[in-house]
């Protein structure tokens, strides 16, 4: 049993068993990565996988099991790694942080203030992304911190920690019907053309789901991946907007009317996610408190590096 062989159990539950993409995030054949695995599997004694002809469909009890294992063992090699550079720089290094558009430009600004005041000797570098491109990044080494309004919560190898909770507006120039309907409603809403995020972005579940459980089906003209995007087709006459809350800013206020829409759609949660089980410097740590003040530092250790079956749910 080596290391690479554990790497392309635990990528082959990433990848939806597809080895193409195994070997591609591994940077090897698709022949090594069968090989790998058929060397395994008779060393253990087990079959690993769950299969059709060549295809894997899935992961066998043994295998599952096996995967668990695989996870903490390549974490704690990880961890291992990282221990000298940890302790020997702590004020000082690169922090990155993969987030999406709207956090980046509207949440981040004051966080990211107070923590260079804090750790004026850290670099930070912002990633751009979708909330699974975000995730993606956080397994594969491309981010410290990753956050996102979906997806970090559910993935039990990350530790996601609350940082607020938002709802949706609708946006609409100051002379548009809908900012005479009090109170607002998803019927008045669903007979204009919309713009909003695309699918997968920014809370866009919530808003299909509002809509579905009124049998409604909204004209969606046009979606996109960032607020400012949104903003700039509804000043151009295209639809009426569902933006974040929180993207508002002064320049739209001369030319936009924001109109509450708490009663209609669900809230949102930001997560802050780290990879479950790996050791931090020490502002990384810090940077999660600055988010979340309710958080000691030691409560944000604790959570971040015990096991998935023993973490705490943390409740805004």
């Amino acid at each position: 049993m080596n290391f690479q062989q554990l790497k392309i159990i635990r990528e082959a539950a990433r990848q939806d068993y597809n080895l193409t993409e195994v070997a591609n995030m591994l940077y090897t054949s698709q022949s090594g990565v069968s090989r790998h695995i058929r060397e395994l599997e008779e060393e253990l004694g087990i079959e690993i996988f769950i299969r059709r002809g060549k295809r894997l469909l899935g992961m066998t009890e043994p295998g599952k099991a096996l995967l668990v294992i695989a996870e903490r063992i390549l974490n704690e090699a990880s961890n291992v790694r990282r221990l000298a550079d940890l302790f020997t720089n702590e004020g000082s290094g690169v922090l990155t942080v993969a987030t999406t558009h709207t956090q980046a430009r509207y949440s981040l600004p004051p966080v990211i203030k107070a923590f260079r005041e804090i750790f004026p000797d850290v670099r930070l570098e912002l990633v751009q992304g979708t909330p699974q491109e975000i995730e993606a990044l956080l397994h594969n080494g491309g981010a410290d911190i990753g956050i996102a309004s979906e997806r970090l919560s559910n993935d039990s190898t990350l530790v996601a920690f609350p940082w607020f909770r938002w709802h949706h507006n609708v946006l609409v120039p100051h002379d548009h019907p809908l900012t005479q309907i009090t109170p607002l409603t998803l019927e008045a809403i669903a007979r204009w053309p919309l713009i909003t995020y695309r699918q997968g972005i920014t809370g866009r579940s919530r808003i299909d789901e509002a809509f579905n459980r009124k049998g409604l089906l909204p004209d969606i003209v046009l979606s996109a991946q960032d607020s400012d995007v949104i903003k700039t087709y509804v000043e151009l006459g295209l639809g009426i907007g569902l933006v974040a809350e929180q993207s508002g800013d002064a320049q739209e206020s001369g030319k936009l009317v924001r109109l509450d829409t708490h009663h209609l759609f669900d809230a949102n949660t930001v997560w802050l996610g780290l990879k479950r089980g790996q050791l931090q410097r020490n502002y990384v740590w810090r940077f999660i408190e600055l988010c979340n003040a309710g958080l000691s530092l030691e409560e944000i250790k604790r959570q971040a590096m015990e096991p998935d079956e023993l973490a705490l749910d943390y409740q805004i």
